[in-house]
């Protein structure tokens, strides 16, 4: 399982919010291509980016500081906030990101996944799928829409979607654990990459996503305040065979 060591971005700083509000957020730095770097050295070859404000606005605010991280270190690096056209894609592309991740326009946008795949290829577009009280949330989890996290999934998997990041809102920066059984039974009934993200806290929720053999996990909070060591996480992952292929 390959874990995604997660910045998100605010204003150029690297922050987090404690579930999904914008009102309660922490700014953890104001350089977070340091922030990223530090990660390389302790181990990380992933990268796990959310614009905050692309998320609500639609743009690409913070365009500049992505490329100072993307260039200063040599990590795999996924993205995601606000990208809702091919163009936005295309530019994030160019400056190195290798994967986007569509939110919103996947529910907003009817036929914009599957342009997107057939422009860009399946391995440089994955679909966030974030939930509340088991219902999809969109703009920047400001909005619940009424399709469920099941029906989306299959949505995604029948246009040729390879990865979902499915986040629980109500786990994310809570450091209470993450939702072993939503990811449970997503990889029971389908067959995408699914990366778990919202409340991984302890390496014991590590071992446990392992074992489920997700594809990868993301690492928020419990990184900022020391509660999972990077370096041992790496290594808990590590006992449970070969990581997948990005």
């Amino acid at each position: 399982m390959k874990l995604f060591p997660a910045i998100d971005l605010y204003h150029g700083c690297a922050v987090r919010l404690y579930k999904g509000d914008y009102n309660q957020m922490t700014v953890y730095s104001d350089d977070p291509g340091q922030f990223a770097a530090s990660f390389e050295d302790k181990g990380a070859t992933c990268l796990h980016l959310v614009d905050l404000e692309g998320a609500k606005l639609g743009t690409t605010p913070n365009l500049t500081t992505i490329q100072d991280i993307v260039h200063q270190t040599g990590l795999y690096t996924e993205l995601g906030g606000g990208i809702r056209s091919l163009e936005t894609i295309d530019t994030y592309l160019k400056i190195g990101v290798n994967r986007l991740i569509l939110g919103t326009a996947a529910i907003t946008t009817p036929g914009f996944v599957a342009s997107a795949i057939g422009e860009f290829g399946r391995d440089a577009i994955a679909v966030g799928i974030d939930i509340k009280d088991g219902k999809v949330a969109i703009k920047g989890w400001t909005e619940v829409t009424d399709i469920t996290c099941d029906d989306f999934c299959r949505q995604m998997e029948e246009i040729g979607v390879k990865t979902i990041i499915c986040t629980d809102i109500s786990k994310d920066g809570a450091m209470k654990g993450t939702n072993r059984q939503l990811y449970q039974q997503l990889s029971q009934k389908f067959t995408l990459d699914i990366i778990a993200s919202g409340g991984v806290s302890t390496l014991s929720d590590i071992r446990a996503l392992a074992e489920m053999n997700l594809y990868g996990a993301i690492l928020g909070k419990a990184l900022y305040t020391g509660a999972i060591d990077l370096t041992e996480a790496i290594k808990v992952t590590e006992l449970y065979g070969k990581e997948p292929s990005l």
